[in-house]
C-alpha cells in the first residue's frame, strides 16, 4: 500500500524542483577543507580549555 508520502516523492517538492543541481567538490578541495575546519575547531577547543 503505498502511502501519501512515497506518492509524492518521485516528483520532488516544488521549491526544490526549481533549485540548481547541486556540484560536488573535486576530493582535493573538500578534503582541505575537512583539514582547515578540523584543526581550526581543535585549536578553539583547546583554547577554550586554557581559559
Amino acid at each position: 500500500m503505498m502511502t501519501p508520502h512515497d506518492q509524492i516523492r518521485p516528483q520532488g517538492h516544488p521549491f526544490r524542483a526549481r533549485l540548481p543541481r547541486a556540484v560536488a567538490l573535486p576530493a582535493e578541495e573538500s578534503e582541505l577543507k575537512l583539514f582547515a575546519v578540523s584543526f581550526t575547531a581543535f585549536f578553539v577547543c583547546f583554547y577554550t580549555f586554557l581559559i
